[in-house]
């Protein structure tokens, strides 16, 4: 009898566990498939509009600071309030942004919508809102796996998405583009409930445990693993934005076709879903940090390799390719990492002060790319200091201790 019931509890939950992890895949699609997109239009824009490249560089690196500051508070919001109105609001807020830098080509504007409009609705339908409804959802065995596949279907929306606007900014313009994106952000809006009934269905006892997130967040801090992982979380973010936003510019300088660089952010979202899942599934079987530092040493090795590679068609596939394979593997590894040492209560506030850092370098990659190529008319600098961040982050992540530090938690917590 109990034996049943038990059977019965475990399917309902696998069953919730499923549903979170595909209104999940599919918000992120979306939020995440239009933000990939942005490198597309870096030159575009300022040939339609008259404004510098480092300036639209600026705006696209803005909406990466902001989405970083505001990623605690919407991951704070959610942890209380649960993830469909943070959702809604953040697909409001982005679709707003989007319009705004159409409709409105000035370089105040863009700052406003791109920048700062872009930033906050990104943060509230991005991992750090919708990964710790998974998590919360997933049993902690399986956890790690359920990320990482949650992360992989996110990567639909790059697959699909920037073709979709690289298509319609050639035949009707950029501003027709932008105003489609914002179109395809709104329909992401009704998953967020989705979301909340699979993952406040199974966390019972979470939602339950007491504990005071200014407690959780001075415990955390003091830790030295998540110190080191706030760090590392740093050059994902610099390696990431700087490639997504400047690859399409550093292709058409070394004289690619012009549709490679649409094909090249493509193949990145096509391969990050098998690596997404892949990292997920490894961070269940082995000690995440030590994926996360081999994953960072195997992408540093890839850029080096590729800067110095003579340009071709297969050089820049493979290098789309291997770069997809680590693109996102990152998220599950370092929101798991997180989940396996300080509990699931505050995920979503932990994970966004890391995701903080992450945005800091996301940041500085996007807007010092398009500086230094102003300055000094060659990517080359930058690609340089992104390989070799690459293994600075690999030496921060293999030393981090994940045991959970969960003593003076409620026992539900610990549960």
């Amino acid at each position: 009898m109990g034996t049943s019931g038990d059977a019965r509890g475990s399917g309902g939950s696998g069953m919730r566990a499923a549903f979170a992890v595909a209104a999940a895949g599919l918000v992120l699609s979306g939020a995440m498939g239009i933000r990939q997109t942005f490198g597309l239009f870096l030159g575009p824009f300022s040939l339609e509009t008259g404004i510098p490249v480092a300036t639209t560089a600026l705006a696209i690196a803005l909406h990466n600071l902001v989405w970083g500051f505001a990623q605690p508070f919407a991951g704070a919001a959610a942890d209380r309030y649960g993830a469909a109105p943070v959702i809604v609001f953040g697909a409001l807020v982005y679709a707003g942004g989007l319009a705004l830098t159409a409709l409105v080509p000035t370089a105040s504007a863009l700052m406003v919508g791109m920048g700062l409009m872009v930033g906050i609705g990104i943060s509230c339908t991005s991992f750090g809102v919708v990964l710790p409804a998974v998590g919360r959802a997933s049993a902690p065995e399986r956890r790690s796996a359920a990320l990482g596949l949650a992360s992989a279907g996110g990567s639909l929306g790059q697959v699909l998405l920037v073709p979709f606007a690289q298509s319609i900014s050639s035949l009707a313009g950029m501003s027709v583009a932008l105003l489609a994106l914002a179109g395809i952000i709104l329909t992401v809006a009704p998953l967020g409930l989705w979301l909340d009934r699979a993952s406040r269905s199974s966390t019972i006892a979470d939602r339950t445990a007491s504990g005071a997130l200014s407690d959780a967040i001075e415990q955390a801090w003091r830790n030295p693993g998540y110190r080191l992982l706030t760090l590392g979380f740093f050059t994902c973010g610099f390696q990431l934005a700087f490639i997504a936003t400047h690859l399409p510019g550093y292709l058409s300088l070394c004289h690619m076709p012009v549709g490679l660089s649409a094909t090249a952010l493509a193949l990145i979202g096509l391969f990050n879903m098998v690596g997404s899942w892949g990292c997920g599934w490894l961070g269940g079987r082995f000690r995440p940090q030590h994926v996360l530092g081999w994953l960072y040493v195997v992408r540093g090795t890839a850029i080096g390799l590729f800067v110095a590679a003579p340009k071709s068609e297969a050089v820049v596939v493979a290098f789309a390719a291997i770069m997809g394979l680590t693109w996102l593997g990152t998220v599950p590894l370092t929101s798991g990492l997180v989940a396996r040492v300080f509990g699931v209560r505050h995920l979503g506030t932990l994970f966004g002060i890391v995701f903080l850092s992450h945005q800091v370098g996301s940041f500085l990659g996007a807007w010092l790319g398009g500086v230094i190529l102003d300055v000094a008319g060659s990517y080359d600098p930058v690609w340089l200091a992104t390989a070799l961040a690459g293994f600075v982050a690999a030496l921060l992540h293999f030393p981090i201790d994940d045991r959970p530090v969960l003593a003076s938690a409620p026992l539900a917590e610990r549960a």
